[in-house]
């Protein structure tokens, strides 16, 4: 083949620089058409030779409901990283010891992810790269290692959260020692990573059941807290002085990392293309992957502000220090709720919320060390060197400093991913907004501006951030 053609099956091979220019409009929607995506996708998505199941066709006469419902799925295998482990402890931590007052930086947190992960549909559908890739390919050659190095940070601090909180999940439901379920939870996503050979719609179906399973338990504990409905509209309401004390900054960025996180970010953007739509119906396909995305992350938030709800809920105001552990959370939901089932409900919760965003994670890792680095592992290779990372920090804290640290390294591993975010936010809104890259989808002007809006909001945070620990 000649250097710099594509192939029916999308792969680009030779000159290296031809591929770091932008693709001009009609040559992004023909490699679109020829199935540089569908090949972008499967590669990603999986992790299989062949690729058989690994892409859903859309017909090109498929309208309504039943075309829906064949896109469904890449928007919730990148929801469940927005209610991981990381997310209830910082809201658990917001929730008992604020109250309401930080339920806001939910809700903005969440309509920046929304935003956000709708620009990494549009880069994927439009180019055929994902975010990894396209930093590669169209950023200068002195970046791509320091941006894989704080991609993998990002991941490595993911993982950590979803280790911990798995190995809390199996202590409380089954009374196992925690660095015993630390070990554990060493090898556990090996299993899940096995139903990949059934294809990506079985393994979207097993992560959507896994999402079904957490907001069940958390509509059963809301039943059950009642909670004043006044009060948590009113905790909705926007409040700059609820971000006075360095403390509230903490967690209002560690709540940011935990709802906008940037491994999600290269994630989406190449699992989009799993769908295989035809030539030139780029413009539908990015109307059903953004109602995609809207859905299920519509679900996420609902799951972390039920967290936080039932923490100031039953918590807030308790006589004693803030209830900022899962493990002391479990032990006093019961009594408090008064029935038994709140603690089982709450156990199982964090088991299905862990399990199914550590399989996503692994995902991720695949996605950014193939596309920043064209290094490709098998994926029980890259699961356990991710896990190894983690494992280190995990097992010292719970042995030199006792179950109890396991919270405040929980929030500390949301708040590094925060401080990760902008590195892959700005390229991300600065690719959407090339024309010669994009075409017919580039961002519109009005969606740029939310966009930078929001990528500034985020360095602001990050920046009062560091300047607040660095003044304490």
């Amino acid at each position: 083949m000649k250097p710099g053609v594509v192939d029916r099956q999308g792969a680009v091979r030779g000159n290296r620089n031809l591929l770091r220019q932008p693709p001009a409009p009609a040559e992004s929607r023909r490699m679109a058409g020829m199935g540089w995506a569908l090949d972008g996708g499967r590669r990603m998505a999986m992790g299989c030779e062949g690729g058989q199941g690994q892409t859903v066709a859309i017909p090109a006469d498929a309208r309504g409901l039943p075309t829906l419902l064949r896109v469904l799925g890449p928007a919730y295998l990148v929801a469940v990283g927005y209610m991981d482990p990381g997310n209830w402890a910082t809201d658990l931590a917001a929730g008992s010891t604020y109250g309401y007052s930080l339920l806001w930086v939910v809700a903005l947190s969440s309509l920046m992810a929304v935003l956000l992960q709708s620009l990494c549909c549009r880069l994927g559908i439009a180019t055929g790269l994902d975010l990894a890739q396209a930093c590669r390919r169209l950023l200068p050659r002195g970046w791509v290692i320091p941006l894989w190095l704080l991609a993998e940070v990002a991941i490595v601090a993911c993982d950590l959260a979803e280790l911990v909180g798995t190995a809390l999940a199996l202590q409380l439901l089954f009374g196992l020692p925690l660095p015993v379920g630390v070990l554990v939870t060493a090898f556990d996503t090996l299993v899940l990573l096995g139903l990949q050979r059934f294809g990506i719609r079985r393994l979207e179906a097993l992560v959507i059941s896994l999402v079904a399973l957490v907001g069940a338990c958390f509509a059963m504990e809301m039943l059950l807290l009642r909670p004043d409905v006044a009060s948590v509209l009113g905790g909705l309401v926007p409040r700059m002085d609820s971000l006075r004390s360095s403390s509230q900054l903490y967690l209002a960025a560690g709540i940011l990392g935990a709802t906008v996180m940037p491994h999600n970010l290269y994630l989406h953007s190449s699992l989009v293309q799993t769908r295989r739509w035809g030539p030139e119906m780029n413009q539908r396909a990015l109307r059903f992957a953004n109602l995609d995305t809207v859905i299920a992350l519509s679900l996420a938030f609902l799951v972390n502000a039920s967290i936080l709800v039932l923490a100031a809920g039953t918590f807030h105001g308790l006589p004693g220090a803030p209830v900022t552990d899962l493990s002391e959370a479990h032990r006093l939901l019961s009594p408090l709720l008064g029935t038994t089932a709140a603690g089982l409900l709450f156990g199982i919760a964090l088991l299905a919320a862990g399990q199914s965003s550590t399989l996503t994670a692994t995902l991720a890792g695949q996605i950014v060390m193939e596309g920043f680095l064209e290094i490709r592992l098998p994926q029980w290779k890259r699961r356990l060197l991710t896990r190894s990372l983690a494992l280190v920090p995990a097992m010292l804290t719970v042995l030199l400093l006792g179950d109890r640290a396991t919270g405040q390294l929980l929030i500390l591993s949301q708040v590094v991913l925060s401080l990760q975010l902008p590195f892959a936010v700005l390229p991300l809104v600065w690719f959407c907004s090339r024309r010669k890259l994009m075409g017919n989808l580039r961002a519109p002007n009005w969606l740029l501006l939310l966009a930078w809006i929001t990528a500034a909001l985020i360095v602001v945070i990050n920046s009062a951030l560091l300047l607040s620990l660095a003044a304490s």
